[in-house]
C-alpha cells in the first residue's frame, strides 16, 4: 500500500513534534540531582566550594506545605539542564524554614533551620533562593518562583557573571528576554 506524500509530511512532523520535545527538556528527580547531601554545615559547604573552585553556594529555603517550592520542583529544578548548570557553579543546600534541624552557619554558630532562615537570613517567604559566596557573604536574594526553566538559567547566569554588582535581575531579565525573541 502506497501512502500518500503528504500524509508521510504529516505523519512525521507529529512524530517529531511529540518526541523532540521529551528529548530537549529531560527531568530528573530534583532530591537526586538538584539538590546535594550535606551535614547542614555551610562553612563546610562553602570550603568545598572554593576546592571545586565553584562560585560559592546556593541555599534553598522551602516548606513542606508550600504550594510554590512545589512548583519549582515539579516544573524548574526537575530539569537536567537546569540541575547540571547549577551543579556545576554552586553547591546546593535545601533547608526547611520550619525545621529545627541543627544548621551551621557560614560564622560557624549552631543554630536551627527556622532561627537560620528567620534570625539570620530574614526568610519570610518560600521558596527563597540565597547565593553565597565562598566566604559567606550574601550576593544574591531571590524569593519566589522563576516563569521556567529558562528563567532560572537567567538567575544562575546572573550570579555567576556577576551582573548583580550593576543591574538589578528584573532588568537582566527584561534584556535577555529581549534578546530571545
Amino acid at each position: 500500500m502506497k501512502i500518500p506524500q503528504f500524509a508521510f509530511v504529516a505523519l512525521t512532523a507529529l512524530l517529531m513534534a511529540t518526541t523532540l520535545p521529551s528529548a530537549a527538556s529531560e527531568t530528573r528527580d530534583p532530591s537526586e540531582f538538584f539538590f546535594q547531601d550535606s551535614f547542614n554545615d555551610l562553612s563546610e559547604e562553602a570550603e568545598l566550594a572554593q576546592d571545586e573552585g565553584k562560585i560559592g553556594v546556593l541555599v534553598v529555603f522551602e516548606t513542606d506545605d508550600c504550594p510554590w517550592c512545589d512548583r519549582m520542583k515539579e516544573t524548574v529544578l526537575n530539569q537536567a539542564q537546569v540541575q547540571d548548570y547549577f551543579r556545576q557553579h554552586f553547591r546546593l543546600i535545601g533547608l526547611n524554614t520550619d525545621g529545627d534541624a541543627l544548621v551551621t552557619g557560614f560564622d560557624g554558630q549552631e543554630v536551627s533551620e527556622i532561627d537560620f532562615a528567620l534570625l539570620h537570613n530574614r526568610v519570610r517567604a518560600t521558596p527563597a533562593f540565597l547565593f553565597f559566596d565562598t566566604e559567606g557573604e550574601l550576593l544574591v536574594r531571590f524569593t519566589g518562583t522563576t516563569r521556567d526553566p529558562e528563567e532560572f538559567l537567567w538567575l544562575g547566569e546572573y550570579v555567576v557573571k556577576a551582573h548583580f554588582e550593576h543591574e538589578r535581575f528584573s532588568s537582566y531579565k527584561r534584556r535577555r528576554r529581549a534578546a530571545s525573541s
